[in-house]
């Protein structure tokens, strides 16, 4: 087995189901995984070993993704009543993402939330990241990606609590 083939086969998973959260499509989660370790395999010469591999490769993942969003012309649409009346009932944003409805409403709000909130976000929620491994991604402290986790957080409730409010 050559080095590529045991990362791939060590960190298929993580990548799908980072995708999978994030799109909420487990077709597009297969098809930008697919494109994600095609990419990785040209590329892993190029891999300075400044972060983990898995956050390496979740990164090319979200860029593959959001180019395939852009290409595609798709944006979450903000529609179901129920989801609005779940977000206003819970307080905790991360049970929002275990729904399928819940994370399209996430999705459309974080489009909107300016970095390095979103990313920080995302890394938390959708990728499953330490605050540790998020801090290395934007070369600052655990402490820093704690907190800038925590404000995006509740900025997205925020905004949820709003369009709730609005509708």
């Amino acid at each position: 087995m050559t080095e590529f083939e045991k990362i791939y086969k060590d960190y298929f998973n993580d990548v799908f189901l980072y995708i999978r959260r994030l799109s909420g499509d487990e077709h597009v989660a297969e098809e930008i995984t697919g494109e994600t370790f095609f990419k990785a395999m040209k590329a892993i010469k190029n891999f300075r070993g400044e972060c983990d591999i898995r956050v390496w490769l979740c990164q090319i993942a979200k860029n593959c993704y959001y180019t395939h969003i852009k290409k595609a012309g798709r944006y979450a649409e903000v529609e179901d009543i129920e989801a609005l009346e779940a977000a206003e009932r819970s307080d905790s944003v991360e049970e929002h993402v275990l729904s399928r409805d819940e994370a399209a409403r996430i999705r459309a709000v974080l489009h909107d939330v300016k970095d390095p909130y979103k990313e920080v976000f995302m890394w938390r929620v959708f990728a499953n990241l330490s605050f540790k491994q998020i801090g290395q991604i934007f070369g600052k402290t655990e402490n820093w990606a704690c907190v800038t986790y925590h404000r995006a957080r509740n900025m997205i409730k925020e905004r949820l609590e709003e369009q709730n409010r609005e509708k």
